[in-house]
């Protein structure tokens, strides 16, 4: 096991996509370790290192509201991009949002509050100067003074994320029992084709253990 540190995470609205929704999107219950581990790594991250979740304290009551988006049905491809890019110039990079414009739907968390418990440990990239209390002192540095390298988000862009470094004991759960929420995504496997990994969360006391799914194989 690595230096584990201990964030405290919050916002307004959040929304973490269950992936069998289609067209409109629903938000699973709580944060996903996945999201948690994006949050982390927007704050600090390395080659050298990799996060790993060990808890997510579930902190406020998991209450949903509705909101409907104006949205674009489509986005430029790769292809026209790299074409103009070759000196193509009969494609157009620009759309028109009214001709494409369409409204969606989507059911989202309100007023969430995480605590995440993460540790890290050393990679194969590691070099002779990459020492795990190095590392560990900087990402506590960071959390410390609000510093990221680009502003962390609960799901989705548009819900920014605010955090700070929890080094006081941890808040009460609006949960006082067991609870199943179902089939979670856990990660994605980048090393198996992007193969997506769902674990059973299982929150007891607001508290989900979340395991290294990988390393369990």
């Amino acid at each position: 096991m690595g230096f584990g540190i201990r964030l405290k995470v919050f916002g307004d609205y959040a929304c973490f996509t269950r992936p069998e929704m289609k067209v409109e999107r629903v938000s699973y219950d709580v944060i996903t370790p996945s999201a948690a581990r994006g949050i982390i790594e927007a704050i600090y991250w390395k080659p050298a290192i990799c996060w790993i979740i060990d808890r997510i304290h579930v902190i406020n009551e998991i209450k949903f509201t509705n909101v409907r988006r104006n949205e674009v049905s489509q986005k430029i491809s790769s292809s026209i991009v790299k074409s103009v890019m070759n000196g193509g110039s009969n494609k157009e990079l620009y759309q028109i949002a009214s001709e494409i414009r369409q409204q969606r739907a989507s059911m989202i968390l309100k007023d969430v509050c995480y605590i995440i418990e993460a540790h890290f440990e050393m990679t194969e990239k590691a070099g002779l100067s990459d020492t795990p209390k190095k590392h560990y002192n900087i990402a506590l540095r960071r959390m410390r003074q609000g510093q990221c390298y680009y502003q962390p988000c609960l799901g989705t862009r548009e819900f920014a994320a605010n955090f700070e470094m929890l080094e006081n004991e941890v808040p009460t759960s609006f949960y006082k029992d067991e609870i199943d929420l179902g089939w979670m995504l856990w990660d994605i496997d980048f090393q198996n084709d992007m193969t997506p990994i769902f674990y059973r969360a299982i929150m007891k006391d607001g508290i989900i253990e979340v395991k290294d799914l990988l390393k369990a194989r």
